[in-house]
């Protein structure tokens, strides 16, 4: 598995339809059109996000790791 910062995962939400909704603080809340799923992504800095909490939000995206 790769280390991937908030950012960078934010973009790769957004290559694969998903819209930013608003942004509350430091966390960018992402949803997708004819979805109820939100996703919430902690953007700090280039700061990589966890392991667990990529693993999360990959599997409630959709997304595999070939994705990232």
């Amino acid at each position: 598995m790769k280390s991937v910062s908030g950012t960078k995962f934010a973009k790769v939400l957004e290559k694969h339809g998903w819209q930013l909704l608003r942004i509350t603080g430091s966390h960018h809340i992402y949803g997708k059109p004819g979805h109820v799923e939100r996703i919430s992504v902690p953007v700090h800095g280039s700061q990589p996000l966890k392991i667990g909490l990529l693993n999360h939000l990959l599997s409630i995206a959709g997304l595999t790791d070939d994705d990232i």
